[in-house]
């Protein structure tokens, strides 16, 4: 079997890899694995075979894939999925929130929330049972609100806490 077919499947398996992972650092070792078929084909020795997949792969790597990466990451904006899409999502409070916990429907879920730390030791700030609120972070699996500010809603004090 001749040796250049060694170096096309093994630049298939690189591909293959790069589907998985998805990242342009397999597909560029793929090219230099490519650069060693063409070597194979002309009828290169084999460590020449190897010495320009090697330098093809590492220029690829050096100089294809950032501009590659900058030029994917300017064109798609990056969409927020799980938990961290709920940023900036409206709750209704389900049970008093407070600094150290509370419970609010989130896009049809029930959650675990809790007010913000505002670096006030034994803080008052709590937000009342129907109270719509914005999620303003994710601590794990705890939703992090504030109290959206209403004109016909209670009163804000503290830093827009409702009290």
């Amino acid at each position: 079997m001749d040796s250049w077919l060694w170096w096309v499947g093994g630049a298939l398996v690189l591909a293959v890899v790069e589907m998985l992972t998805l990242d342009l650092v397999f597909i560029m070792l793929a090219g230099g694995a490519l650069a060693g078929a063409a070597t194979a084909a002309a009828g290169g020795p084999v460590w020449l075979q190897f010495v320009v997949a090697c330098v093809i792969a590492v220029l690829l790597l050096a100089g294809l894939r950032p501009w590659l990466l900058s030029n994917l990451r300017r064109r798609e904006p990056l969409v927020e999925t799980n938990a961290a899409a709920q940023v900036g999502r409206l709750a209704v409070v389900l049970a008093e929130v407070t600094e150290t916990g509370g419970r609010v429907k989130l896009s049809g879920e029930v959650w675990s929330a809790r007010l913000p730390d505002d670096g006030v030791p034994n803080s008052t700030g709590r937000v009342p049972e129907g109270t719509e609120v914005r999620v303003v972070a994710i601590d794990g699996a705890t939703a992090v609100v504030q109290p959206v500010a209403s004109p016909t809603g209670p009163a804000a004090d503290d830093g827009g806490r409702a009290v």
